[in-house]
């Protein structure tokens, strides 16, 4: 499941020696979270108020 992982993203046999197993499971998540429609978007203005 590891090494399907890292071909979804990408990633070489080079890479996997730089990068911890966290890493690339972080990577996978928001890699994923990248095709998700948002009802609302914070704009400047929201981040301004935060």
């Amino acid at each position: 499941m590891f090494l399907l992982r890292c071909v979804q993203l990408g990633l070489s046999i080079c890479d996997l020696d730089l990068l911890s197993i966290g890493l690339i499971n972080d990577m996978y998540v928001e890699s994923r979270n990248d095709e998700h429609k948002y009802a609302v978007v914070a704009t400047q203005k929201d981040f301004d108020l935060f």
